[in-house]
């Protein structure tokens, strides 16, 4: 997830730090007391009620599952009494709580409840009022939607940071940043029509999907650009651009062959979410409202020794003063985020979720989340984020295995963080017994703890990470190492953008803002073109169309998408794998050595033959692979390797 409001706050003397939690113990007091003390007053009341919130906005007939919960808030609205007269829909459950101004209500939908207009009458004493709400049709074959998958290569761009389709939309009355491209921290003015200008690079390019940072709305202060703190998770930024906008874009990439993932938090909000202020519950966020910050120890949920109070900690802790945590043990909170999840794949049309701070929600809710999720969806796919090195933190959170604490998890999918850090490390380091190639080929032994490895998500880096130009010492040989490993192993591939052209960033771990810099020819006035390649330098042309050429030959290659894997021993400095399956077989080879390197193709016939011959995928040159294979120092070669001659 985004960590650059909280590494500014992680800054701050303790004094300052001390002062902020003042501040918001009093703010929050004030209100969890101001809406207690009005509840009675509430009740005596006789006053029409005005409806602030009504979410979902809407809903769907024909979900699988029937019930629905509606939050109702406007000032007192707790005083009514809700009531329906309509064929197949019934009230199951009405819900209070200590703030009079929510009204939860549980609907139950029959099968054959029709589309339209659904009428809520509220009644206090001689008041009635109707609100009404939308029951909508179904996409054709929406619950059979089918997710990404290791046959895709995702994009992971930052909105605010890729391309700026709208200027007219950088500033918005009420919303608290104003763009400024001098703010490394600051809004830059990117949108949901900067990124549509350009679906036809990133389809030209061969990317199959694009997972954007999160779009809803955050009207933050300071940092918002990320969106990681959401103010209103039910609306797209009117500086990314509308509902409507978000709609067209997933509706316009899918005509292009490219699905799109959205980014949600499960675990956190901003701190200006509308919610706070005025809570509606006094247990709505973790430690009753109070901000505690999390411990950020992500072994506690398998850990088999660890204590109660640090295992609360990390769950229930805020990510920061500025990210409240929701308490997903509140089961109205537990129901309002399952649906938000559910309506936003309804009502966009997405093909997957990519999930911030998975493991940082509680474990019990992020399991039935992701559940209910599936339920309704099967082919779908998601992927969650946990940033840990350690493969056995990331299989206790993977489906397909009871662990021994009798945790099943339903999640298909993480981030690979463990490889990614390996493949960066095994390409810096020096050739040695245990270091350098030689880590990339011990890493693969955790394959076998994952239950599915191949539907993990491995990436040349993020919006979280130095960039992998930077972190491999700008040097476009390792980069096009590191690509090639991305994009050809036994894995679902993500390319973080500006990767196709060496973007630079600070190699210091904390240094977020800088990760995310804009996309050269995003902007009017740009003079360096990344889109149409004017005022690119050499070498960044070349990489670019390097990497186009691989990526675009990698969509019809059912060997990398669901192919085996046959791994060989690095030596000198060279490291051969195989993917393979009944209609083909690839041959990647990587010689990080300052020398060329000559191999023995004899070593590898148990998946290569012996009279065959091998096409390299970028100049189409074909290579006798029956007795040797000269490979160029500091190279990756990748051979379409022929059938037996």
């Amino acid at each position: 997830m985004s960590h650059a409001s909280s590494s500014k706050n992680a800054d701050a003397k303790p004094s300052v730090r001390q002062h902020s939690l003042s501040i918001l113990f009093a703010m929050l007091g004030f209100i969890v007391a101001t809406s207690c003390a009005g509840f009675q007053a509430a009740y005596a009341a006789n006053v029409p009620v005005k409806i602030e919130h009504m979410e979902p906005p809407h809903w769907w007939v024909g979900v699988k599952n029937t019930r629905l919960q509606i939050m109702l808030h406007g000032a007192n609205i707790a005083q009514f009494q809700p009531s329906i007269a309509l064929a197949g829909v019934r009230i199951d459950r009405v819900t209070r709580t200590t703030n009079p101004n929510y009204l939860f209500i549980d609907l139950q939908l029959a099968a054959d409840t029709k589309a339209g207009m659904l009428p809520i009458v509220l009644q206090h004493g001689t008041q009635t009022q109707t609100i009404q709400y939308e029951l909508k049709t179904r996409e054709a074959g929406s619950a059979q939607r089918v997710g990404f998958s290791s046959a895709d290569v995702v994009y992971n761009l930052m909105p605010d940071r890729f391309a700026n389709g709208n200027p007219a939309n950088d500033n918005v009355v009420g919303y608290a940043e104003q763009a400024d491209r001098s703010k490394e921290g600051g809004r830059h003015g990117g949108d949901i029509q900067g990124i549509i200008n350009h679906l036809d690079y990133i389809a030209d390019m061969g990317f199959t999907a694009i997972w954007p940072t999160p779009l809803t709305e955050s009207n933050q202060p300071s940092f918002s650009y990320h969106g990681y703190g959401a103010t209103n998770t039910y609306k797209i930024d009117p500086r990314y651009g509308s509902n409507e906008d978000y709609k067209r874009l997933v509706k316009t990439a899918r005509s292009k062959g490219i699905c799109v993932l959205q980014d949600l938090v499960p675990n956190h909000i901003g701190s200006q979410h509308w919610w706070m202020k005025d809570l509606p519950a006094s247990d709505w966020l973790g430690y009753d409202n109070t901000p505690v910050l999390t411990n950020h120890a992500r072994t506690s949920s398998s850990d088999p020794y660890v204590n109660a109070a640090d295992k609360k900690s990390f769950v229930s802790g805020w990510f920061d003063t500025t990210l409240p945590d929701v308490n997903q043990n509140n089961p109205l909170v537990a129901t309002y985020q399952i649906q938000n999840a559910i309506w936003w794949i309804e009502e966009a049309g997405l093909c997957g979720l990519r999930v911030d701070t998975y493991t940082y929600s509680q474990r019990d809710f992020i399991n039935e989340w992701t559940r209910r999720i599936l339920d309704e969806y099967p082919k779908f796919n998601i992927v969650g984020e946990e940033w840990s090195d350690n493969a056995v933190v990331l299989a206790y959170w993977l489906r397909g295995k009871t662990q021994k604490d009798g945790f099943v998890s339903h999640l298909p999918s993480l981030m690979d963080f463990p490889l990614h850090g390996t493949l960066r490390s095994a390409l810096l380091e020096k050739e040695a017994f245990n270091t350098g190639m030689v880590k990339l080929f011990n890493a693969l032994v955790n394959d076998q703890i994952y239950p599915d490895a191949g539907n993990l998500v491995l990436f040349d880096g993020n919006h979280d990470t130095p960039r992998i130009a930077s972190a491999l010492n700008d040097d476009p040989a390792l980069v096009r190492m590191a690509l090639a490993y991305v994009l050809t192993m036994k894995r679902i591939p993500q390319i973080y953008y500006g990767s196709e052209v060496l973007l630079p960033s600070p190699k210091r771990h904390d240094a977020f803002d800088a990760f995310r810099a804009d996309f050269p020819g995003g902007w009017a006035g740009d003079k360096i073109n990344a889109f149409t390649g004017v005022g690119l330098s050499a070498e960044q042309a070349s990489l670019q169309s390097w990497l186009r050429t691989l990526l675009q030959w990698r969509k019809t290659q059912t060997a990398i998408h669901q192919g085996e894997l046959r791994h060989y021993l690095p030596e000198e400095g060279t490291y051969v794998y195989f993917r393979f399956d009944a209609k083909s077989k690839v041959m990647v080879v990587f010689n990080k050595s300052d020398q060329e390197r000559i191999l023995k193709t004899e070593r590898f016939r148990e998946v290569l033959p012996a009279t065959t011959n091998g096409t390299d995928i970028f100049n189409q040159q074909k290579i006798d692979l029956s007795q040797t294979l000269h490979v160029a120092p500091r190279s990756v070669l990748i051979l379409q390797i022929e059938a037996p001659r």
